[in-house]
């Protein structure tokens, strides 16, 4: 992969892999929380294949607690929030290298497979939130995007292992957070078969057991685990929640601004594409090969991304498996539009750095000592400091709510984590979302950002000064 073309690429690839080590320290964002909570009770009960907040069944699956449970047991529980992340955006880099295997692989050219995969890392949504933000998105990506990558080359090439790989691959997917993962697989597969030479192979007496074992792996799954066909029944819901019918007006509003949303997020790589397609700016030639692997990925792209855009409910990181596709494709466009056309793309990716850099120095911790992140931190240090070894619960599951709970827990150390209180229980103290006299009295309000926290208190607690 390394050749004196590809060095300013690759050389682009280390710079955007390196404004990533900032956001390990940033304090938690979002819903993070959850995977170092949940890793953490997992841990301390010993549940492998359960997943736990508060004490409760999550009915989820769980692969990425299994990848966080080990490393951050080494590290220290204090450290889980830098471990996830530092998963997380070991994950988004070896997206980018797999495209850029597959690049390699079907068009025989290293530039281009160097170029598509910074493409793909400096895409906006990637570098400057969702490639680093410890989410399950990202393992989600990694392997769907990867199982895809194996079906395509293994179909290509003709080689059953690779296919049998691709079948791990999507299993693992499913394993790391939903059904969907087999949807994005078989609207890939279901593209690869309209080429003669692949449908015959990929149909064939070797190749069919393994596909049809692979799409049986979540109905193994749900055998196999205690509670599994409510934890099947619930992701279901969880899918088809997604089709609840909002208003006409919000719906149509969705239908416009969703792809406006999705090329904004995936820039600058998608914006340039789209202009140099409009202008039809030096087109190389290309073989009818090359035709057909183009409109392949343009295929499998949109065929995936069509039920996210009539969907009535979704968001820019349930297409993060996409993300490679369209980068290819974007990536190829600009490839074909001459040395001009690189050109441009190598400086939007370079201001594209500069603004990550910026943010990841500056703007965001700026926004996160003022507004929200430190303030997460801060309060669950008062609180430790109000309850002095009462006992104490959670019970919030807001964003802000899961966040001072993660800290309290880290804080807490080596006491295990917070969980959900039993219905009599008569002292103590109560981290909650709202005031609700059933649940307890008002110790103290905080006021994060546009959350509130409430701790609340019941019996001799509440005499605290």
């Amino acid at each position: 992969m390394f050749t004196p073309q590809t060095k300013p690429w690759w050389a682009l690839f280390l710079i955007a892999a390196a404004s990533f080590i900032p956001t390990i320290g940033f304090y938690y964002v979002g819903e993070e929380a959850i995977f170092p909570i949940v890793s953490q009770e997992m841990w301390e009960q010993g549940t492998w294949l359960k997943q736990y907040l508060y004490g409760n069944d999550q009915m989820h699956n769980p692969l990425f607690n299994w990848l966080i449970m080990p490393f951050a047991a080494l590290a220290g529980w204090e450290h889980v929030l830098i471990v996830a992340r530092i998963l997380t955006i070991s994950f988004t880099l070896a997206t980018a290298l797999i495209l850029a295997w597959l690049v390699q692989r079907l068009f025989r050219d290293k530039t281009f497979a160097a170029f598509t995969a910074v493409g793909y890392l400096c895409m906006a949504d990637l570098l400057l939130y969702h490639g680093w933000l410890s989410y399950v998105d990202p393992l989600f990506a990694l392997f769907i995007f990867a199982a895809i990558a194996t079906l395509w080359v293994g179909a290509r090439e003709k080689r059953l292992a690779l296919i049998v790989l691709s079948g791990v691959l999507i299993t693992c997917a499913f394993l790391s957070k939903a059904i969907t993962a087999y949807i994005f697989y078989g609207g890939a597969l279901f593209v690869l078969l309209f080429e003669p030479g692949q449908r015959r192979f990929l149909l064939g007496w070797r190749t069919l057991p393994v596909l049809a074992v692979t799409f049986c792996g979540l109905f193994i799954w749900y055998a196999s685990i205690p509670g599994g066909a409510a934890q099947q029944q619930r992701m279901f819901g969880e899918l088809t929640h997604k089709l609840d019918n909002p208003s006409l007006v919000e719906y149509l509003t969705r239908l416009a601004s969703f792809p406006l949303e999705v090329l904004l997020w995936l820039s600058p790589l998608t914006l340039l594409a789209i202009y140099l397609w409009l202008r039809k700016r030096n087109r190389k030639e290309e073989s009818p090969a090359e035709r057909v692997l183009f409109l392949t990925a343009c295929a499998i792209a949109l065929l995936n991304f069509l039920p996210y855009w009539i969907s009535p409910r979704g968001g820019m990181r349930y297409l993060m498996p996409l993300y490679p596709l369209f980068a290819l494709v974007a990536a190829r466009i600009v490839w074909r539009s001459g040395d001009a056309a690189l050109v441009l793309a190598r400086n939007w990716i370079v201001a594209m750095l500069v603004l990550k850099f910026a943010v990841a120095l500056l703007l965001f911790p700026y926004y996160q000592s003022h507004f929200r992140g430190q303030n997460y931190d801060e309060t669950a240090a008062d609180i430790l400091t109000l309850t002095q070894g009462a006992p104490l619960y959670s019970m919030d599951v807001s964003s802000a709510g899961l966040n001072v709970t993660a800290y309290l827990n880290q804080r807490r150390l080596p006491a295990s984590a917070l969980q959900w209180p039993a219905a009599d229980w008569s002292n103590g103290f109560l981290v909650a979302r709202s005031a609700d006299d059933a649940l307890g009295s008002v110790y103290k309000r905080y006021q994060l950002g546009g959350d509130e926290l409430y701790l609340l208190c019941r019996g001799a607690a509440c005499t605290r000064q």
